[in-house]
């Protein structure tokens, strides 16, 4: 997929980039890119349960080829993660997806320390991509250095009956906002998540996104949580970046 790649600026660990001649964070349609096989573990399992994940998912990643995109598996264990990724890197895929999204955004200690440790084992032309994630989450997200979301939470949504908006999603059955028709609900998530991601890029541009991020982790418990821990424990990686005036 990377067949041109520039880090146009940072704006903190954040990257404003641009790939095929699109800027990224962007959102991506996974289904019309091959994924290569992997093999799923939960996330809340015994170690032993994870390394065999990996290690099939990795054997699985050695038959394919002209594949670009691959999945990091590793459940909560960060090791595993760093050397699924640094591997699947090595045999060639330079798009990577986060599995067990869901999971980890409950769990804002380990989403942070993950997406630090990835961020900093990868070379930069790996691009990491999140699936799934909450729209008042993605500046957060791409703050930290995730390039790509996928286009499919809409979908994802959609079926849940739920609307999605730039700080809160939203139960049709509790909150009747819009009457939509099915489709006429994908059509307005996936146009919430441009948005969004229009925001983060024009941010990056004026150095502001920090700005971003502080209004919309003020959302959830887990966002503020996740802020919390990135400043507390994580301001070396936040100072390499951050311009000084």
């Amino acid at each position: 997929m990377t067949k041109k790649f520039e880090i146009k600026s940072h704006d903190g660990p954040g990257r404003l980039t641009k790939k095929n001649n699109k800027l990224t964070p962007n959102l991506i349609d996974l289904k019309k890119h091959h994924i290569t096989k992997d093999t799923e573990t939960a996330y809340n399992v015994e170690k032993e349960i994870a390394e065999y994940g990996v290690r099939k998912t990795l054997e699985q990643a050695q038959k394919e080829t002209n594949v670009k995109i691959a999945v990091i598996q590793g459940s909560k264990y960060i090791d595993l993660r760093c050397k699924c990724a640094e591997e699947l890197e090595n045999l060639g895929f330079d798009n990577l997806i986060i599995a067990n999204s869901d999971d980890l955004l409950l769990h804002p200690q380990d989403l942070i320390n993950l997406i630090i440790k990835l961020r900093e084992t990868l070379k930069p032309t790996t691009y990491l991509i999140f699936p799934f994630a909450e729209a008042s989450f993605i500046p957060l997200l791409s703050y930290l250095g995730i390039d790509a979301f996928n286009i499919e939470t809409a979908e994802y949504y959609a079926a849940l009956n739920v609307l999605i908006s730039p700080t809160k999603n939203y139960d049709l059955e509790t909150y009747p906002i819009y009457n939509f028709t099915p489709q006429g609900l994908i059509n307005y998530n996936k146009k919430t998540l441009d948005l969004v991601l229009r925001e983060v890029r024009e941010h990056m541009h004026n150095n502001s996104l920090r700005n971003l991020v502080e209004e919309r982790t003020n959302t959830s418990p887990q966002n503020t949580a996740a802020l919390r821990i990135l400043d507390k424990d994580h301001s070396d990686y936040l100072q390499k970046y951050t311009q000084l005036y």
